[in-house]
């Protein structure tokens, strides 16, 4: 079937252009029909590359397609992610966020939604030494829920302000994320961690924002911790103990990216002194042993596997979709439309939105990047700016439904009589928060730049 498919590409007589989109329609019928077929990502995405390069070119085609791989394999930047990986894993271990929860949701308990508070400021302290979007949702979720839940939060609330703060892991540097996007992108790593810092954080104040309000609305929703239960805990200890619980991850944080800002390590070196420090955080906590040694490095290298072969599919992939000029074609498609600069970014935005609804980050990166770069270069778009936002919206694909990944991490914590329903329900707002935080960063590019632009001066 195979030679049959190639000597008809032979003897067809279409010209290269038309040969070409007939290709790109196969690469992308393969792919459509492996994920509906429920195929893993790596697979479908590698597959539909090497098939399609050995009908376009026969042998060289798949040389083609492995000799991406090969370069992705080549890339030095690509070392930090099980660097990261691992110190998400040990910080996981070590427990830092239960006593920070402890002490930040009695500081926070007097006021009217100040569990959530509580919540969404522990999830971004976390998300800035974890990377990892699982690790924050389910360590959230096993700390914060059974507390929310008892308190008399709204069960679709308290699950949206998980989620959505667990899922700040990813887009709050040090994040393997950003180390995939800068890696594909061609831009620094460095830059990329720092322009992303302004916008995580921003998104962090509308959740908390946004909760607050809520809860002041309708105070059922969030109510305010009684005296009684505070009493257990004086305000001077409150006090105290979060800036106890909060000087650690603060001291990783600033390890890595202070090392990455003062020039004295580059992300890839960084990483692996943030992983260093992340297991003495262990040992000082009193959670290091053996077995949490062994299941770190386990968990390591699950993550890093999955990620690498996806990566490595993608290549395929990409190299592929890039040989067939398909880059250059629907370039071409772009600007026949008249849409403007605005338009082809607008269009872009919505297709990571609308994929996050079924596939994970990495494979709409991997997807939409080859596509779109060349785009938003030949419109003038600087690729730090684009990265950024492309980040931020990227958010949205761990909490829309059906198959948000945040959504069922948070469902394996909560009690059986919390529906998916009620999950997706809660995830709605936050959903929104993102949506206006990315029309702020594209209105208002210098919330992007600041910081990078004050780390080169």
């Amino acid at each position: 079937m195979m030679q049959l498919l190639t000597n008809w590409v032979s003897w067809s007589g279409l010209g290269a252009t038309q040969m070409s989109i007939i290709m790109l329609a196969g690469l992308f019928l393969l792919m459509v029909i492996g994920l509906a077929a429920g195929q893993e990502l790596a697979f479908v995405l590698g597959g539909a590359g090497v098939v399609i390069g050995y009908l376009a070119w026969g042998g060289p085609g798949i040389t083609i397609a492995m000799t991406k791989v090969y370069d992705q394999m080549q890339s030095y930047s690509m070392v930090a992610i099980p660097m990261f990986v691992l110190m998400a894993n040990f910080l996981t271990h070590s427990k830092v966020a239960d006593g920070l929860f402890l002490s930040i949701r009695y500081l926070l308990g007097p006021l009217k939604g100040g569990l959530g508070l509580a919540v969404i400021l522990v999830s971004t302290v976390f998300a800035a030494t974890t990377g990892i979007v699982g690790a924050s949702v389910v360590t959230m979720g096993m700390l914060s829920m059974p507390v929310l839940l008892k308190c008399g939060y709204k069960p679709s609330l308290a699950c949206g302000m998980v989620c959505a703060g667990g899922s700040l892991g990813i887009l709050i540097p040090p994040s393997i994320m950003l180390v995939s996007m800068g890696s594909y992108a061609e831009v620094s790593v460095g830059k990329i961690f720092f322009a992303a810092i302004v916008p995580g954080l921003l998104l962090s104040l509308c959740y908390m924002v946004y909760v607050f309000i809520i809860c002041h609305i309708h105070p059922d929703y969030g109510p305010a911790m009684s005296a009684e239960e505070l009493e257990a805990m004086p305000f001077r200890e409150r006090v105290t103990g979060s800036l106890v619980n909060l000087i650690p991850p603060v001291i990783l944080i600033v390890g890595v990216l202070g090392s990455i800002f003062s020039g004295w390590a580059t992300p890839t070196e960084a990483s692996g002194v943030g992983a260093l420090f992340a297991l003495i955080l262990a040992i000082f906590y009193r959670q290091f042993s053996l077995k949490m040694l062994y299941d770190s490095l386990i968990d390591t290298a699950k993550t890093s596997a999955m990620v690498f072969i996806i990566l490595f599919g993608a290549s395929a992939f990409t190299g592929i979709f890039m040989s067939l000029d398909g880059n250059q074609l629907i370039a071409d498609w772009v600007v026949n439309m008249g849409i403007g600069k605005w338009g082809a970014f607008a269009i872009m935005m919505l297709i990571v939105f609308i994929l996050g609804m079924f596939i994970d980050w990495l494979g709409i990166v991997m997807i939409v990047f080859p596509i779109f770069l060349p785009i938003m270069d030949m419109f003038g778009f600087d690729r730090l700016w684009i990265v950024a936002v492309t980040a931020v919206m990227l958010q949205t694909c761990f909490m829309t439904p059906p198959f948000g990944f945040a959504l069922f991490y948070i469902k394996g914590v909560v009690p059986p009589e919390v529906k998916i329903g009620e999950i997706y329900k809660g995830v709605i707002p936050f959903i929104l928060m993102v949506i206006i935080v990315v029309v702020l960063i594209t209105a208002f590019p210098q919330i992007v730049y600041w910081l990078p632009n004050m780390v080169a001066s």
